[in-house]
């Protein structure tokens, strides 16, 4: 099963995937008439909010930047 922050990154993950197929064409126009298979707009809006999940419950474990040994 997985953690709330491995659910976040996937979809995190997901979204730069998406953005990726929206950039690369998955709209078009045909005689004056166009279609559009996905709103970059809500997608990259999502993006942002798995971004800042990611974020917050990154912080949530306990994390080790640096040791300083110290006699005691």
């Amino acid at each position: 099963m997985a953690t709330e922050l491995e659910t976040a990154q996937d979809m995190y993950s997901r979204y730069i995937e998406a953005e990726k197929a929206i950039l690369g064409g998955q709209s078009y126009s045909i005689a004056g008439r166009s279609l559009s298979r996905a709103d970059l707009g809500e997608v990259t809006k999502q993006r942002n909010f798995w971004y800042a999940e990611v974020k917050r419950l990154g912080r949530g474990g306990m994390t080790v930047k640096s040791v300083v040994p110290r006699d005691v």
